[in-house]
């Protein structure tokens, strides 16, 4: 009996955190595509404000390395968990397989894959330097990737409630 328990509590102890942390990519029907590009463009508006800083601090006479050290890794942080979201909750659960037969599924999908590649890639830019061209070209592949994803109605809805 006693061999029972702790083998029933190891198994609850592996077990568990795995069923905490599958919650994003079960099919449970609970979504806030919304709410995650609203996520993903405060992202960007942080890099944006990281780069800034980093330049900033660069350039003064004494520069303080512990304040720059963690802009810099403020902006990497933001960066990856702007790819997180794009590969662990649109690739991998939003964005469905296009049907081959259905020329205008299989138009959008492509169109959708490419901007959320280039997301990505951007993203790694903004990581790799201070160039802000990245983070406004990142700005503008989100907008492109709302205007594939959403009707005009949901697409006022976010703009409403993100001024």
């Amino acid at each position: 009996m006693f061999k029972r328990f702790w083998l029933f509590f190891l198994l609850i102890m592996v077990l568990l955190p795995a069923m905490l942390f599958a919650h994003c990519q079960i099919p449970c029907g609970i979504y806030g595509d919304k709410t995650q590009i609203v996520l993903m463009q405060e992202h960007i508006t942080t890099i944006e404000k990281s780069m800034k800083e980093i330049e900033r601090l660069s350039s003064t006479e004494q520069i303080n390395y512990n304040q720059l050290v963690r802009w810099v890794n403020n902006k990497d942080k933001h960066a990856d968990a702007f790819t997180e979201i794009v590969t662990y909750y649109f690739l991998a659960q939003r964005i469905k397989i296009a049907d081959p037969s259905d020329n205008e599924s299989l138009v959008k999908y492509q169109k959708q894959l490419g901007l959320l590649h280039e997301m990505m890639v951007f993203a790694m830019k903004c990581k790799q330097t201070t160039n802000l061209e990245n983070a406004t070209k990142l700005s503008e592949l989100l907008d492109k990737f709302v205007e594939t994803y959403f009707t005009k109605e949901e697409i006022e809805h976010l703009k409403e409630h993100h001024e």
